[in-house]
């Protein structure tokens, strides 16, 4: 069990006995939480995710868009001819 296993365990015991304080108070103000399995957390991320970079999504131009839709066209349209030989 490593280190952030161990951290997500507690921190689920407590906010199981912060909700059983509250409704043993009869605080009407602490909302029911979803408990089940904890979310990764950003607090200790795996190695590989340390070295990864977000990569700046590329955007096509309305002329290169057009070249390529005409380029699947023929693309089909080639593939439809050699199917009817």
């Amino acid at each position: 069990m490593g280190v952030s296993e161990i951290l997500a365990s507690i921190d689920r015991e407590i906010a199981l006995l912060k909700r059983a304080r509250g409704l043993l108070a009869g605080s009407a103000s602490a909302p029911p939480k979803k408990i089940g399995r904890p979310k990764k957390s950003a607090a200790a991320p795996t190695p590989a995710k340390k070295t990864a970079r977000k990569r700046k999504k590329t955007r096509l131009s309305p002329e290169g868009r057009k070249r390529i839709a005409e380029a699947v066209k023929r693309r089909w349209a080639a593939q439809r001819k050699a199917a009817a030989k």
